[in-house]
């Protein structure tokens, strides 16, 4: 498995990545953003992504977003091609796309939103807190881009940036000294878990 910082060679999989984030929002009711290839196509041409290749095989994808004029960067769109899936290598695609943000945006605060708790686990593993959307940007062009999210109604009826995602900000005090990798902090994510367990109730309950 090869993960590397994606290029205009990689443009070839911007199809495949797009219907791969398609089926995967569809199959498990999540609010994936849905894209079109020539966005990721862009992506890749910047420097801005990173992907995983097993051969010439697509295998996972991950990209970073900028907002607020550069003083935020985002990780977004990580997917794992159903083929390699339970191995993982979107932990191994987190990491690398991680490390690739601190180093091409070393000033900027790095923020993820998910309704995925597999990617709050690994966020938190990285040195991400929960934090409220008011601590996250507020650039309108990235609240315009949750319109793709199958849960953007929800935040239409509530009338304020709140939804079934989990705001996470990096927090560089975190940070262990070199050579130690960070402790995942269970408590955290078993509160994380019954938040999402609630909101999703809740959810279930008002369609109703």
């Amino acid at each position: 498995m090869n993960i590397v910082i994606a290029n205009k060679s990689h443009s070839v999989y911007a199809e495949t990545i797009c219907e791969t984030i398609a089926e995967a929002a569809k199959v498990r009711g999540t609010g994936i953003a849905k894209r079109k290839p020539e966005y990721i196509i862009t992506k890749m041409e910047n420097g801005n992504a990173v992907i995983a290749l097993d051969g010439d095989k697509f295998a996972g994808f991950c990209y970073i977003e900028k907002w607020s004029h550069g003083k935020f960067v985002a990780n977004s769109g990580l997917i794992v091609h159903p083929d390699y899936r339970n191995i993982g290598l979107a932990k191994q695609i987190k990491l690398k796309i991680f490390e690739h943000s601190r180093t091409k945006f070393p000033d900027a605060k790095v923020f993820s939103i998910t309704t995925g708790l597999a990617v709050m686990k690994m966020n938190s593993e990285l040195g991400y807190k929960p934090v409220t959307f008011s601590e996250l940007t507020d650039d309108q062009t990235f609240w315009d881009g949750c319109q793709t999210c199958k849960n953007y109604d929800v935040l239409q009826r509530t009338e304020q940036k709140m939804c079934l995602c989990t705001g996470m900000l990096y927090d560089p005090s975190k940070e262990e000294k070199k050579g130690h990798e960070h402790k995942f902090d269970k408590k955290v994510w078993t509160r994380l878990k019954n938040i999402k367990q609630t909101r999703f109730l809740k959810k279930e309950k008002n369609e109703k």
